[in-house]
């Protein structure tokens, strides 16, 4: 940080680790073990273990399905409706964004891309104390709109019954199967396949230390969305910024957990000061107030710079999941700052509606990994595969001159004498490394 940047509220607790704790890491790799070896015997034995929980099957079957759903309000499946309709529409611009193409690059020479989709994905949707139905919308309907043809779903028991919400949630946004599994279990079940499940190619949705690292020690034999951290915010404000909105967002964000980073980066000590004081008057009335106040005593920060480009330079620094942008002039941001995992530009939008109800997608990188990657998408369920074909000899036995050569330099004997014999074949060069000899047409 510059000495000309002024901490009036520094963090009190490390910066989280990129790396499990190790007996986190160890009571993962002992899960995907024993389901490795015993399937659906393991995965009972687990669930029972964590979730108290043992149904006759973990996957739901239509009619239990549609009992379930029938179960929850009306207003609520709206709302769900409503919400999905959002996710849906700006992934399947994003689909429309990727195109398949074909090039003649030579004469005869024809290269070209197809996105397509993975055969099977897993979606996690966690449960518990926050039941992110959110994430099913993320995550399985984002599947369905690449053109994934399975995705299997699952969520952890609330209080030994499937969650209504979560399942309502899951089957509007198209899931094939459903499952009521949660933790290390059902990630290794979906990953490594059982007896009764199908191995998928792809998971994806947050989840506790435990899944995320389940996550990690998995990838490699199936693809993930991302290495999860805590949820992360980052505001840039100037001195027209309102305070109580800042306190208000900031705090929306640290409910998520004790360890979510929660910072305010702003050109006014004024702001920085009062934001801090309506902290302290929100925090006694909020219902999560106490997970909150953690991670605000814990890993908030509240800094202030001299102007902006210095503000946006830090906040770059930072690589946050989510950065808000309450500026008087926000959409400067667009074009001043790369590393963030989803940007919200002005006070009329905030990172609950990203998270909720806006339409784009709330997996987002964390711990700096926006530095490198952005947020998971529809283009995360699709393959960009290329195909190569030459219908022109003169072209054939030119580049296969050139890929001799080239090779050669690299000590490739092989690859060049691949090369080598379409100069051959459809071109006039001779083959110094062989009697064989090919009629020329």
């Amino acid at each position: 940080m510059s000495a000309q940047h002024k901490a009036i509220k520094a963090p009190v607790a490390v910066k989280t680790s990129r790396t499990s704790r190790p007996e986190i890491v160890e009571t993962v790799a002992d899960v995907i073990a024993d389901v490795r070896a015993n399937g659906d015997a393991a995965v009972r034995r687990w669930s029972q273990k964590f979730d108290d929980w043992s149904p006759e099957s973990y996957r739901l079957g239509p009619d239990q399905i549609a009992s379930v759903v029938a179960s929850v309000p009306e207003t609520v499946l709206d709302d769900l409706r409503f919400v999905q309709k959002q996710v849906r529409g700006f992934a399947q611009a994003q689909r429309d964004s990727l195109t398949d193409f074909e090039v003649e690059t030579l004469p005869g020479v024809f290269l070209g891309q197809r996105n397509i989709p993975i055969g099977a994905a897993g979606a996690y949707v966690p449960g518990g104390r926050y039941p992110l139905t959110a994430s099913a919308h993320m995550t399985v309907l984002t599947a369905k709109v690449a053109g994934v043809e399975r995705v299997a779903a699952t969520t952890p028991p609330d209080r030994g019954a499937p969650p209504p919400v979560s399942i309502a949630a899951m089957h509007l946004a198209g899931a094939d199967e459903i499952y009521v599994m949660g933790g290390v279990q059902a990630v290794a079940a979906l990953a490594l396949g059982t007896e009764t499940i199908d191995a998928v190619d792809m998971l994806a949705g947050p989840g506790n230390a435990y899944v995320a690292e389940a996550k990690r020690q998995l990838f490699g034999e199936v693809g993930i969305d991302l290495f999860a951290g805590p949820t992360e915010v980052l505001i840039v404000a100037d001195d027209t910024a309102d305070p109580f909105v800042v306190a208000t967002d900031l705090l929306s964000q640290a409910e998520h957990g004790p360890d979510s980073p929660t910072v305010l980066i702003t050109t006014s000590e004024e702001v920085g000061r009062q934001t801090i004081a309506w902290v302290d008057k929100l925090l006694p009335d909020l219902s999560t107030g106490e997970v909150a106040g953690r991670a605000w005593r814990d890993h908030g920060e509240v800094i202030v710079v001299p102007a902006l480009d210095a503000a946006y330079e830090l906040a770059d620094e930072y690589a946050s999941e989510h950065v808000q942008i309450l500026t008087a002039e926000p959409r400067e941001a667009l074009h001043r700052m790369r590393n963030y995992g989803a940007l919200f530009l002005g006070d009329k939008t905030c990172v609950a509606y990203g998270d909720k109800v806006i339409g784009t997608n709330h997996v987002l990188p964390t711990l700096g990994a926006a530095r490198y990657t952005g947020g998971l998408w529809v283009g995360k369920y699709l393959k960009t595969m290329t195909y190569q074909e030459i219908r022109d000899s003169g072209s054939s036995a030119r580049l296969g001159e050139i890929c001799g050569r080239a090779s050669r330099i690299e000590n490739f004997e092989g690859h060049a004498r691949s090369g080598d014999v379409r100069a051959a074949r459809y071109g006039s060069a001779r083959l110094d490394w062989t009697d064989h000899t090919f009629e020329q047409s």
